[in-house]
C-alpha cells in the first residue's frame, strides 16, 4: 500500500490560473517539458498548497489563503528567503526554485519548491502502518532532534542575521498574540483575558541562545522516508519561522502534544499520533531537550505550554474569523471555534495547578 502523502482535487474557491503558472514555471525551469497538472494537499488551515506536475517532475506551490488575512502573516517572501539560507545548513527543508510577487499571475505573491514525498503521519496511523513503543519511542527522539538542529544553526552565518529580533521576543511574542486574540474575537469565542493576563505576569527572561525557530514544528509538518518511518526526510510549513527564542518554539510544539493521560476534551482535538504507547511526554521532550541542548525550560515549563495553548488558540481563532465573516467557504474552519475553547480550557487548568 502507497502512504505517502496524496493531493486530491482542489477545493471549490481555490482554483488556480494553470497557463500563467506553466508559463511562469516554464520561463525559470528551462528543463521543463509537458504540460501542467494541478492537484491541491487537502491538509493546513492557512497558507494553501498545490502539486504541481510536469512530465515526472513533482513540485509544491505556495500561495496565502483567499479572503482577507493579517497583513504579515502570509508573507511568502519570508518562507522563500528562510528556505534559501537554510537549504546548504539544514538538509530538511524543500530546496525553493522560484519566487514571484507578481500578482498579475494568480492575484497573490507566491513560490514553488521541489517536492518531498514521502509519508506524514496525522491522527491516526495509516492502516498498514504500525510502531511498537521503542520504535515509538524513537521516532519522538528523532524528531526532537530535528527540531534540536534548526535550533542550532548559526544562522548569521547563513545570512539571516536581520531575519528576526531575539531582543525582547518573549514579551513581543505575549503582547502580539494577546493583541491578535482581541482583534479575532467573535461574540461566540472565549475572552481569554485572565490567561493573557498571567502570561504577561509570568514572563520569564528572553533565551540566552537564540536561533532558527520554526513556530509549528510538529508531527504533520514532518515528512518521513517510506523506505525506514523513523527516518525524517523533510520539514514543511516555514510560515511562521523566524530569529528567536528555541525555548517559546518547544513550548508551542507542546500545545500539539496531547499525550495518553491529557484530559478527554484534548483527546478529542489531537491531531497526531502521540498518544501511542511508547511515545514521550511533554515532560520527557522538555528534559530531553534540556540534557541535549543545555538550555532549560523547567523553572518555568508552565509559562512555556501555556502560552504555546494560548498561541495555538489565537490560530484557530483567526482562523475561525475568516469563517465566521464569510471570508472563506472551507467548511472545515466551523468547527474551530471548539478548538479555542478547549485551548482556553486546558491553559486554565495549567495556570490553576501552576506554582509560578
Amino acid at each position: 500500500m502507497d502512504v505517502t502523502d496524496k493531493a486530491k482535487d482542489i477545493r471549490n474557491g481555490e482554483e488556480l490560473d494553470a497557463a500563467s503558472i506553466e508559463a511562469f514555471l516554464k520561463a525559470r525551469l528551462t528543463e521543463l517539458s509537458g504540460p501542467l497538472v494541478i492537484k491541491q494537499f487537502p491538509g493546513g488551515h492557512s497558507n494553501l498548497t498545490y502539486l504541481l506536475t510536469v512530465g515526472d517532475r513533482e513540485m509544491v506551490l505556495r500561495r496565502p489563503p483567499f479572503g482577507t488575512k493579517a497583513k504579515s502573516a502570509h508573507d511568502m517572501s519570508r518562507e522563500y528567503k528562510i528556505l534559501s539560507a537554510l537549504q546548504p545548513v539544514y538538509p530538511y527543508g524543500p530546496k525553493p526554485l522560484a519566487y514571484t510577487e507578481d500578482e498579475s499571475i494568480i492575484g497573490c505573491p507566491f513560490y514553488v519548491m521541489d517536492r518531498i514525498k514521502g509519508v506524514i503521519l496525522r491522527k491516526d496511523l495509516p492502516p498498514d502502518i504500525t510502531f511498537n513503543a521503542d520504535e515509538m519511542r524513537q521516532l519522538c527522539v528523532n524528531l526532537l532532534d530535528t527540531h534540536l538542529k534548526l535550533h542550532q544553526v548559526d544562522y548569521k552565518s547563513i545570512g539571516l542575521g536581520d531575519f528576526g529580533k531575539p531582543e525582547g521576543y518573549v514579551q513581543r511574542q505575549v503582547e502580539g498574540w494577546s493583541k491578535r486574540y482581541r482583534n479575532a474575537r467573535t461574540p461566540d469565542a472565549p475572552d481569554c483575558e485572565a490567561t493573557m493576563a498571567w502570561l504577561l505576569d509570568k514572563m520569564p527572561p528572553d533565551c540566552s541562545k537564540p536561533g532558527v525557530i520554526h513556530n509549528d514544528f510538529k508531527f504533520d509538518n514532518v515528512v518521513l522516508d517510506p523506505k525506514n518511518l523513523l527516518k525524517i526526510i523533510g520539514v514543511l510549513d516555514w510560515e511562521m519561522a523566524t530569529i528567536g527564542d528555541p525555548l517559546m518554539d518547544l513550548g508551542g510544539s507542546l500545545a500539539y502534544w496531547i499525550q495518553a493521560d491529557d484530559h478527554p476534551e484534548m483527546h478529542a482535538m489531537r491531531f497526531m499520533p502521540t498518544h501511542l504507547p511508547g511515545a514521550l511526554t511533554r515532560t520527557e521532550l522538555v528534559d530531553l531537550y534540556s540534557q541535549k541542548s543545555g538550555l532549560s525550560m523547567s523553572d518555568h515549563y508552565d509559562f512555556y505550554y501555556c502560552f504555546g495553548l494560548f498561541r495555538l488558540a489565537v490560530i484557530a481563532q483567526q482562523i475561525y474569523y475568516r469563517f465566521y465573516h464569510g471570508q472563506t467557504k472551507d467548511t472545515r474552519f466551523k468547527a474551530m471555534i471548539m478548538g479555542v475553547w478547549v485551548l482556553e480550557n486546558q491553559a486554565q487548568r495549567v495556570i490553576t495547578a501552576s506554582k509560578l
